[in-house]
Protein backbone atom coordinates (compact mmCIF):
# COMPACT_ATOMS: atom_id res chain seq x y z
CA UNK A 1 0.00 0.00 0.00
CA UNK A 2 1.41 3.43 -1.37
CA UNK A 3 1.03 6.52 0.60
CA UNK A 4 -2.01 8.16 -0.74
CA UNK A 5 -3.79 4.52 -0.48
CA UNK A 6 -3.04 4.56 3.40
CA UNK A 7 -3.76 7.44 3.53
CA UNK A 8 -7.17 7.16 1.65
CA UNK A 9 -7.84 3.84 3.47
CA UNK A 10 -7.86 5.40 6.86
CA UNK A 11 -9.92 8.18 5.52
CA UNK A 12 -12.74 5.75 4.38
CA UNK A 13 -12.74 3.68 7.26
CA UNK A 14 -15.82 3.19 9.26
CA UNK A 15 -16.21 4.46 12.54
CA UNK A 16 -17.45 1.31 13.34
CA UNK A 17 -14.18 -0.81 13.48
CA UNK A 18 -13.35 -4.47 14.69
CA UNK A 19 -12.80 -3.57 18.94
CA UNK A 20 -15.79 -0.50 19.42
CA UNK A 21 -19.08 1.13 18.38
CA UNK A 22 -19.57 3.81 15.97
CA UNK A 23 -17.47 7.39 17.41
CA UNK A 24 -16.27 10.14 16.02
CA UNK A 25 -12.41 9.93 16.44
CA UNK A 26 -11.28 8.29 13.02
CA UNK A 27 -9.69 5.04 12.79
CA UNK A 28 -7.06 3.56 10.51
CA UNK A 29 -6.26 0.11 9.63
CA UNK A 30 -3.64 -1.85 11.65
CA UNK A 31 -2.95 -5.19 10.61
CA UNK A 32 -5.60 -8.01 9.80
CA UNK A 33 -8.68 -6.38 9.08
CA UNK A 34 -8.62 -4.37 12.62
CA UNK A 35 -8.83 -0.39 12.54
CA UNK A 36 -7.55 1.31 15.32
CA UNK A 37 -8.34 4.87 17.16
CA UNK A 38 -5.61 7.42 15.75
CA UNK A 39 -5.34 8.25 18.99
CA UNK A 40 -3.98 5.44 22.00
CA UNK A 41 -4.68 5.87 25.56
CA UNK A 42 -1.70 5.53 27.20
CA UNK A 43 -1.63 3.49 30.68
CA UNK A 44 0.15 6.46 32.40
CA UNK A 45 -3.24 8.42 31.99
CA UNK A 46 -4.60 6.67 35.14
CA UNK A 47 -1.57 6.28 37.31
CA UNK A 48 -1.87 9.19 40.21
CA UNK A 49 -6.13 8.55 39.55
CA UNK A 50 -8.48 7.65 41.94
CA UNK A 51 -9.76 4.13 40.56
CA UNK A 52 -13.43 5.64 39.95
CA UNK A 53 -11.50 8.87 37.69
CA UNK A 54 -9.35 6.56 36.36
CA UNK A 55 -12.89 3.97 35.37
CA UNK A 56 -14.27 7.36 34.73
CA UNK A 57 -11.63 8.62 31.83
CA UNK A 58 -11.74 5.07 30.45
CA UNK A 59 -15.46 5.18 29.66
CA UNK A 60 -15.43 9.03 28.01
CA UNK A 61 -12.60 8.01 26.24
CA UNK A 62 -14.46 4.83 25.15
CA UNK A 63 -17.21 7.15 23.93
CA UNK A 64 -15.34 8.91 21.92
CA UNK A 65 -13.88 6.52 19.63
CA UNK A 66 -10.75 5.40 21.55
CA UNK A 67 -10.73 1.74 21.36
CA UNK A 68 -6.60 1.52 21.49
CA UNK A 69 -5.28 1.03 25.20
CA UNK A 70 -1.52 0.83 25.58
CA UNK A 71 0.55 -0.19 29.10
CA UNK A 72 3.09 -1.62 30.34
CA UNK A 73 4.02 -3.32 33.82
CA UNK A 74 7.08 -0.75 34.42
CA UNK A 75 4.95 2.26 34.06
CA UNK A 76 4.45 3.46 37.71
CA UNK A 77 5.53 0.09 39.15
CA UNK A 78 2.47 -1.84 37.76
CA UNK A 79 -0.25 0.61 39.01
CA UNK A 80 -0.83 1.68 35.63
CA UNK A 81 -1.69 -2.05 34.39
CA UNK A 82 -3.93 -2.29 37.92
CA UNK A 83 -5.87 0.70 37.52
CA UNK A 84 -6.33 0.23 33.54
CA UNK A 85 -6.93 -3.33 34.40
CA UNK A 86 -10.05 -2.52 36.32
CA UNK A 87 -11.30 0.27 34.66
CA UNK A 88 -11.26 -2.15 31.14
CA UNK A 89 -13.48 -4.25 32.10
CA UNK A 90 -16.66 -3.62 30.76
CA UNK A 91 -14.49 -3.17 27.29
CA UNK A 92 -12.29 -5.64 27.30
CA UNK A 93 -13.95 -7.67 24.78
CA UNK A 94 -14.53 -4.52 22.45
CA UNK A 95 -10.74 -2.77 22.57
CA UNK A 96 -7.29 -3.54 21.54
CA UNK A 97 -4.88 -3.88 24.40
CA UNK A 98 -1.25 -3.38 23.75
CA UNK A 99 1.09 -4.59 26.36
CA UNK A 100 4.93 -4.77 26.76
CA UNK A 101 7.68 -6.43 28.63
CA UNK A 102 10.97 -5.21 29.32
CA UNK A 103 12.55 -8.70 30.19
CA UNK A 104 15.06 -9.94 27.37
CA UNK A 105 14.71 -13.58 28.64
CA UNK A 106 12.16 -16.40 27.84
CA UNK A 107 11.42 -16.89 31.59
CA UNK A 108 11.31 -13.35 32.67
CA UNK A 109 8.68 -12.16 29.42
CA UNK A 110 6.67 -15.05 30.36
CA UNK A 111 6.07 -14.41 34.16
CA UNK A 112 5.28 -10.71 32.92
CA UNK A 113 3.14 -11.45 30.50
CA UNK A 114 0.95 -13.90 32.90
CA UNK A 115 0.69 -11.18 35.43
CA UNK A 116 -0.49 -8.82 33.22
CA UNK A 117 -3.05 -11.16 31.75
CA UNK A 118 -4.30 -11.47 35.66
CA UNK A 119 -3.67 -7.34 36.41
CA UNK A 120 -6.17 -7.05 32.54
CA UNK A 121 -8.65 -9.74 33.76
CA UNK A 122 -8.41 -11.30 30.45
CA UNK A 123 -7.26 -14.76 28.21
CA UNK A 124 -4.87 -12.83 25.82
CA UNK A 125 -3.53 -9.58 24.86
CA UNK A 126 -4.01 -8.13 20.94
CA UNK A 127 -0.09 -6.97 20.69
CA UNK A 128 2.50 -7.66 23.09
CA UNK A 129 5.59 -5.78 22.18
CA UNK A 130 9.40 -5.85 23.59
CA UNK A 131 9.44 -3.05 25.49
CA UNK A 132 12.80 0.07 24.68
CA UNK A 133 14.56 -1.93 22.58
CA UNK A 134 17.59 0.10 22.69
CA UNK A 135 20.69 -1.15 22.26
CA UNK A 136 22.27 -4.32 19.83
CA UNK A 137 22.64 -6.21 23.48
CA UNK A 138 19.00 -5.99 23.91
CA UNK A 139 18.69 -7.92 20.85
CA UNK A 140 21.29 -10.53 21.12
CA UNK A 141 18.97 -11.27 24.46
CA UNK A 142 15.84 -11.52 22.53
CA UNK A 143 16.97 -13.60 19.74
CA UNK A 144 19.17 -15.72 22.15
CA UNK A 145 18.68 -18.89 22.76
CA UNK A 146 15.96 -19.11 25.89
CA UNK A 147 15.50 -15.24 25.02
CA UNK A 148 12.02 -13.64 25.21
CA UNK A 149 11.20 -13.95 21.26
CA UNK A 150 11.11 -17.84 22.37
CA UNK A 151 7.84 -16.87 24.89
CA UNK A 152 6.55 -14.40 22.35
CA UNK A 153 6.29 -16.97 19.16
CA UNK A 154 4.90 -19.37 22.28
CA UNK A 155 2.24 -17.35 23.23
CA UNK A 156 0.97 -16.50 20.11
CA UNK A 157 0.52 -20.38 19.42
CA UNK A 158 -1.15 -20.55 22.86
CA UNK A 159 -3.79 -17.88 21.75
CA UNK A 160 -2.60 -15.62 24.87
CA UNK A 161 -1.20 -13.10 22.14
CA UNK A 162 -2.11 -11.58 18.84
CA UNK A 163 -0.14 -9.81 17.11
CA UNK A 164 3.71 -9.21 18.03
CA UNK A 165 5.88 -6.20 17.67
CA UNK A 166 7.80 -4.01 19.58
CA UNK A 167 8.75 -0.18 20.94
CA UNK A 168 12.36 1.28 19.37
CA UNK A 169 13.85 3.53 21.07
CA UNK A 170 17.51 3.15 18.71
CA UNK A 171 17.35 2.96 15.14
CA UNK A 172 20.18 0.23 14.91
CA UNK A 173 18.88 -2.06 17.15
CA UNK A 174 15.67 -1.57 15.83
CA UNK A 175 16.57 -2.10 11.80
CA UNK A 176 18.13 -5.65 12.82
CA UNK A 177 15.37 -6.33 14.99
CA UNK A 178 13.05 -6.20 12.21
CA UNK A 179 15.16 -8.18 9.86
CA UNK A 180 15.68 -11.09 12.48
CA UNK A 181 11.88 -11.67 13.30
CA UNK A 182 8.53 -11.07 11.37
CA UNK A 183 6.68 -8.93 13.49
CA UNK A 184 3.80 -7.14 13.21
CA UNK A 185 3.91 -3.80 14.31
CA UNK A 186 6.80 -1.21 15.94
CA UNK A 187 6.12 1.37 18.15
CA UNK A 188 9.02 4.46 17.75
CA UNK A 189 9.01 8.33 17.95
CA UNK A 190 7.55 10.10 15.41
CA UNK A 191 8.32 13.45 16.76
CA UNK A 192 8.72 16.47 14.68
CA UNK A 193 11.72 17.44 17.20
CA UNK A 194 13.35 14.47 16.97
CA UNK A 195 12.45 14.13 13.38
CA UNK A 196 13.35 17.62 11.70
CA UNK A 197 15.93 18.38 14.44
CA UNK A 198 17.38 15.35 15.98
CA UNK A 199 17.43 12.77 12.91
CA UNK A 200 15.42 9.97 14.41
CA UNK A 201 12.55 8.05 13.14
CA UNK A 202 12.28 8.22 9.44
CA UNK A 203 14.19 4.89 8.67
CA UNK A 204 12.71 3.20 11.56
CA UNK A 205 9.66 3.68 9.45
CA UNK A 206 10.81 3.36 6.06
CA UNK A 207 12.11 -0.39 7.39
CA UNK A 208 9.09 -0.93 8.47
CA UNK A 209 6.79 -0.20 5.40
CA UNK A 210 8.87 -2.26 3.72
CA UNK A 211 8.12 -5.59 6.16
CA UNK A 212 4.42 -5.12 5.47
CA UNK A 213 4.76 -3.75 9.15
CA UNK A 214 2.17 -1.20 10.97
CA UNK A 215 3.54 1.81 12.09
CA UNK A 216 2.56 3.05 15.76
CA UNK A 217 3.89 7.29 16.86
CA UNK A 218 5.55 7.40 20.50
CA UNK A 219 5.67 11.48 21.72
CA UNK A 220 3.89 13.25 18.83
CA UNK A 221 3.26 15.54 21.56
CA UNK A 222 6.59 15.73 23.20
CA UNK A 223 8.38 19.59 23.36
CA UNK A 224 11.72 18.67 24.27
CA UNK A 225 13.71 18.10 27.34
CA UNK A 226 12.88 19.94 30.27
CA UNK A 227 15.29 22.60 31.26
CA UNK A 228 18.63 21.17 32.97
CA UNK A 229 18.33 23.76 36.09
CA UNK A 230 14.15 22.97 36.57
CA UNK A 231 13.88 21.10 40.05
CA UNK A 232 11.49 18.26 39.25
CA UNK A 233 9.08 19.91 41.63
CA UNK A 234 8.91 22.57 39.72
CA UNK A 235 7.54 20.65 36.63
CA UNK A 236 3.67 21.23 35.50
CA UNK A 237 3.25 17.51 34.09
CA UNK A 238 4.89 15.38 36.61
CA UNK A 239 3.85 12.26 35.44
CA UNK A 240 6.27 13.13 32.02
CA UNK A 241 9.90 13.17 31.75
CA UNK A 242 10.08 15.86 29.21
CA UNK A 243 8.20 18.34 28.54
CA UNK A 244 5.09 18.19 26.68
CA UNK A 245 3.34 20.54 24.06
CA UNK A 246 0.46 22.56 25.55
CA UNK A 247 0.13 25.11 23.59
CA UNK A 248 -3.60 24.18 21.50
CA UNK A 249 -2.47 25.93 17.87
CA UNK A 250 1.32 24.15 18.54
CA UNK A 251 -0.27 20.92 19.55
CA UNK A 252 -2.61 20.84 16.54
CA UNK A 253 0.68 21.39 14.55
CA UNK A 254 2.19 18.77 15.62
CA UNK A 255 -0.29 16.16 15.74
CA UNK A 256 -1.05 16.95 11.76
CA UNK A 257 2.95 16.01 11.35
CA UNK A 258 3.37 12.94 13.34
CA UNK A 259 -0.23 11.70 11.49
CA UNK A 260 0.92 12.09 8.33
CA UNK A 261 3.83 10.30 8.51
CA UNK A 262 1.76 7.14 7.31
CA UNK A 263 1.04 5.69 10.96
CA UNK A 264 -1.70 4.02 12.38
CA UNK A 265 -1.77 5.78 15.47
CA UNK A 266 0.34 7.93 17.78
CA UNK A 267 0.61 7.36 21.55
CA UNK A 268 0.37 10.79 23.15
CA UNK A 269 2.24 12.23 26.62
CA UNK A 270 1.00 10.30 29.70
CA UNK A 271 -0.71 13.57 31.81
CA UNK A 272 -4.54 13.23 31.70
CA UNK A 273 -4.31 17.00 30.37
CA UNK A 274 -2.63 16.49 27.34
CA UNK A 275 -4.33 13.32 26.14
CA UNK A 276 -7.79 15.20 26.61
CA UNK A 277 -6.26 18.07 24.42
CA UNK A 278 -5.26 15.18 21.50
CA UNK A 279 -8.14 13.60 21.56
CA UNK A 280 -10.34 16.90 20.74
CA UNK A 281 -7.51 17.69 18.34
CA UNK A 282 -7.83 14.58 16.62
CA UNK A 283 -11.18 14.61 16.20
CA UNK A 284 -11.14 17.45 13.78
CA UNK A 285 -9.30 16.78 10.51
CA UNK A 286 -5.79 17.10 10.16
CA UNK A 287 -4.46 17.67 6.17
CA UNK A 288 -0.51 17.46 5.74
CA UNK A 289 1.73 20.53 6.78
CA UNK A 290 2.54 22.87 4.03
CA UNK A 291 6.47 23.76 4.12
CA UNK A 292 5.94 27.20 5.40
CA UNK A 293 4.10 25.64 8.41
CA UNK A 294 6.50 22.74 8.83
CA UNK A 295 9.10 25.26 9.10
CA UNK A 296 8.04 27.36 11.45
CA UNK A 297 6.86 24.67 13.45
CA UNK A 298 10.67 22.97 14.04
CA UNK A 299 11.43 26.78 14.79
CA UNK A 300 9.26 26.91 17.56
CA UNK A 301 10.23 23.59 18.66
CA UNK A 302 13.86 23.42 18.24
CA UNK A 303 13.95 25.72 21.58
CA UNK A 304 14.05 22.83 23.46
CA UNK A 305 16.59 20.06 22.85
CA UNK A 306 15.14 16.98 21.12
CA UNK A 307 14.12 14.09 23.69
CA UNK A 308 15.26 11.42 21.08
CA UNK A 309 18.34 12.39 19.15
CA UNK A 310 19.89 10.41 16.90
CA UNK A 311 20.88 7.23 18.57
CA UNK A 312 19.11 6.06 21.98
CA UNK A 313 16.04 7.14 23.42
CA UNK A 314 15.12 6.85 26.77
CA UNK A 315 12.89 4.50 27.68
CA UNK A 316 8.82 4.72 27.62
Amino acid sequence: MDRREFLGAAAAVSATGAYGAAAPLPRRPYKNGIDLSIIAFGGIVVCGLSQEEASRRVAVAYDRGVNYFDCAPSYFDGEAEIKLGEALRPYRSKVFLAEKTGRRDAKGAREELERSLQRFHTDHVDLYQFHAVGSMEDVDKILAPAGAAETFFAARKEGKVRHLGFSAHDTPSALRLMDALELDSVLFPVNVNAWENGGFGAQILGKAKSKGMARMALKALAFGKWPAAMKASDRKYPKCWYQPIDDREMARLALRFTLNQEVTAAVPPGDERIFDLALELASAPLPKLSAAALTGLKTRISSLAPVFPAGRAPAA
